[in-house]
């Protein structure tokens, strides 16, 4: 693929988001989030750092209050969208990379390899993943990179099949029938004409594996299980609730940090939910098909002339 049809193909996504609204208020969202985690640090200060009273309410001083160490809670949430944000995005995409290569060597090449394959990620859907994850962590030393491979090791399997079926059905496409007739090699059959055609369910995993090590990533760290010397949405959560935050009514501690998982949450569905409208052709149509009955009962509307009872 050459660098001028990469180029297109990027604008071309970047024009369909512009145009879907879901996927605008995602990508707005995401973007957000993404600048403060990248330069919001620069400007936070110590995150560490003993600022002030334990505890203390949002004030000019610190807009976000103090937690129960006396640390700046607008600064470890600053800090903590950076790490958590980079744990996400680098377990979403190592899930999928690994997913893709088990999923799509097992549905193309069969026979004995998709057997042992088939095999092997199967009995990673059956163990259950969120008992797995804290069995794992509980013996691992406690890190950022720790809890990342726990999610990776715990998280891959359910792609692997999606992409083992889906590579299933393009092998029996004609143009893939084409290549090999042609001649060309199976890695080229598998880089060139298989993989461009499962691109958007690629990008559709990479954003709901994202949602996923998030979401998991808090989970686990709230409860004692990543490094709580670390600044992250998961840890500041888990002070709070070392702090009977919410016995106290010492809301700003955790509120923030909740708020901001809920958000990009939300931002990763809508632009999920958007790519998927811009990429399934049955909800284009649709869509199509909905405008113009709109615009033709509007046009109805105007010609149709006004009658007025007089009695």
């Amino acid at each position: 693929m050459s660098d001028s049809n990469v180029a297109s193909g990027i604008t071309a996504w970047v024009d369909a988001i512009r145009r879907d609204r879901k996927a605008s208020i995602g990508a707005v969202l995401l973007a957000l989030f993404v600048i403060v985690g990248v330069f919001g640090p620069l400007f936070a200060g110590d995150p560490q750092a003993l600022v002030g009273i334990p505890l203390q309410p949002p004030s000019a001083a610190h807009w976000l209050g103090t937690n129960g160490q006396g640390q700046d809670v607008l600064a470890q949430l600053v800090v903590g969208t950076r790490v958590s944000l980079a744990i996400g995005f680098g377990v979403g995409i190592m899930v999928v990379l690994i997913g893709a290569l088990v999923g799509v060597m097992a549905g193309y090449f069969g026979g004995r390899v998709d057997g042992l394959l088939s095999v092997l990620f199967n009995v990673f859907l059956v163990l259950p993943g969120l008992p797995l994850a804290i069995v794992i962590a509980a013996y691992l030393p406690s890190g950022p990179l720790t809890l990342a491979l726990v999610l990776v090791v715990t998280g891959w399997a359910w792609n692997a099949r999606v992409l083992r079926a889906q590579t299933l059905a393009l092998r029996q496409r004609d143009f893939v029938a084409a290549a090999i007739v042609s001649g060309e090699s199976k890695r080229r059959i598998l880089v060139s004409e298989i993989l461009p055609n499962m691109m958007s369910l690629l990008v559709a995993q990479v954003i709901g594996s994202t949602v996923y090590a998030i979401g998991a990533q808090v989970g686990l760290e709230f409860l004692g299980l990543g490094d709580v010397s670390a600044v992250t949405w998961g840890t500041n959560l888990y002070w709070a609730q070392n702090d009977s935050a919410i016995l106290t009514g010492a809301w700003w501690t955790f509120a923030p940090t909740g708020l901001c998982v809920a958000l990009v949450g939300f931002g990763l569905t809508m632009l999920n939910s958007g790519f998927d409208e811009i990429t399934n052709p049955r909800l284009q149509l649709e869509r199509a098909w909905r405008a113009h009955l709109g615009a033709a009962g509007q046009k109805a509307g105007r010609s149709t002339p006004v009658v007025v009872d007089r009695g």
